[in-house]
């Protein structure tokens, strides 16, 4: 069962940033990111209280102070993640900030073989190899080069003219710095969600969430910008909360149940959702090498669960 929660997890996640990239256009990532929060909030309490039937008081009380602590550590990680994330999301396209975020992925193997202590069979390290091959592909060198030099020739603290609309090439410290973070959320979770309904435990991790983001907002006084948000983008990124909702609770779902060495690399292969989506929504198109790597990540995929 927690491996068609893994795929159900897999699938809302894919949406998810092709939904957030429509709603965040010309919009603070911050803001955005607090703001889809607040719909993730609300949807995993929600599910929550049908979960454990209304009775938070017993079930808050059974849970360990050490499933607190990991629970509060994953939040943050996830906080950190998400405002990562939707910084790179708003300085350049779906289809480049995603294979960087999938990256997680081997991070995520890596720290549960050597935390957790799960083992790898010669298929999975097969597997592993592909995953890092079929990632490598998806990055094209001639992009990241020439938004490199872009990034020489106009520095972040000298705005680029009207007239240009391109990224720089800052998006890719905040898409790096956003997969070191989620495989970090990945294994805090796995540890937090032990002995714990993993609705309820989703939804004490959003809590966090939502508070770091709201402080991040507040930090930067920006709240009065959500007036300036126009009625469709706001159901852009309220979308886009309700497909990570979704996504969410399939994934500790399948992380409960489920070795976190392979329910992590089938959650990544939203990324084949999301190059879908892009192609149909945001009319994004990739290349012969691009979807080589796709493939490979696909293969890799494939070891790591019959591994």
């Amino acid at each position: 069962m927690w491996l068609l929660f893994a795929l159900g997890s897999a699938f809302f996640a894919g949406i998810t940033a092709v939904l957030a990239k429509l709603g965040i256009h010309g919009h603070d990532s911050t803001l955005v990111t607090a703001l889809r929060t607040s719909v993730v909030f609300l949807g995993a309490w929600i599910v929550a209280a049908i979960s454990v039937k209304g009775h938070f008081a017993s079930e808050l009380t059974t849970i360990t102070p050490r499933t607190y602590l990991f629970l509060f550590l994953s939040g943050l990680a996830t906080g950190a993640s998400w405002l990562c994330f939707f910084a790179a999301l708003s300085r350049a396209p779906v289809t480049l900030v995603s294979p960087i975020d999938k990256s997680s992925t081997i991070i995520a193997i890596a720290f549960a073989v050597i935390f957790l202590g799960e083992r790898l069979s010669p298929i999975a390290c097969i597997g592993v190899l592909a995953l890092a091959a079929g990632i490598t592909l998806t990055l094209e060198p001639g992009t990241l080069r020439s938004l490199v030099s872009q990034h020489a020739q106009h520095p972040t603290n000298a705005p680029l003219p009207n007239t240009q609309k391109a990224p720089t090439a800052s998006w890719i410290v905040f898409a790096l710095a956003s997969a070191i973070f989620a495989a970090l959320t990945s294994i805090l979770g796995k540890v937090g969600i032990t002995g714990v309904d993993s609705n309820l435990g989703t939804a004490i991790r959003t809590s966090v969430v939502l508070l770091m983001a709201w402080i991040v907002v507040a930090l930067h006084a920006k709240p009065a910008q959500v007036r300036t948000i126009p009625l469709r983008d706001h159901a852009w990124i309220a979308g886009s909360g309700i497909a990570t909702t979704a996504s969410w609770l399939c994934y500790y779902r399948a992380l409960q149940e489920g070795p976190a060495s392979v329910v992590v690399p089938i959650d990544k292969l939203s990324i084949l959702v999301t190059v879908a989506f892009s192609a149909l929504m945001l009319r994004e198109r990739v290349s012969g090498r691009y979807l080589l790597g796709i493939a490979g990540l696909c293969a890799g995929t494939i070891l790591m669960v019959i591994g």
